[in-house]
């Protein structure tokens, strides 16, 4: 028998919490819900595996969903871990998705607030589903994002 759950967030791990939380509040109209976190010493060196860890971040409100919907969590870690670059086809998370009313504007305002193209605009039928219009970006820090709309 499956626990009792609610999902409640996905984190990011951003190199500059403050300037990629800007970004997911001026294109999608995330709303920051104090306070901000501020965590360090020895339960954080605990729960991160991380002796002397400082994370600092905050929660973002997901458009859609209300008060009580799930977040967006970006940290920004005193020692970040190098590692390469996000990808769509590698094990693990892969993408944040936000449905739109407009892919094509929607591509337009992630490039005027910092973001870039990972892949291309495409309409396509899916048997058994309808029409999506969808395209893959990447976020000011590299993450990505998929924009999407079905018909």
């Amino acid at each position: 028998m499956p626990l009792k759950a609610r999902y409640a967030h996905t984190n990011v791990v951003a190199r500059d919490w403050r300037g990629l939380a800007r970004f997911y509040e001026e294109v999608f109209g995330c709303v920051f819900i104090p306070p901000e976190r501020n965590a360090r010493g020895p339960w954080a060196d605990d729960v991160t595996g991380i002796a002397g860890v400082h994370v600092r971040g905050g929660h973002l409100r997901l458009p859609g969903w209300g008060d009580a919907g799930p977040t967006l969590e970006i940290f920004e870690y005193n020692k970040p871990a190098e590692g390469p670059e996000p990808a769509v086809n590698r094990p693990g998370l892969a993408h944040l998705a936000f449905v739109v009313d407009d892919v094509a504007a929607a591509r337009e305002a992630v490039l005027r607030a910092g973001g870039r193209d990972y892949g291309k605009l495409v309409t396509t039928e899916v048997p058994g589903a309808g029409t999506i219009t969808l395209v893959y970006m990447a976020d000011p820090e590299g993450n990505i994002i998929e924009l999407q709309k079905w018909s």
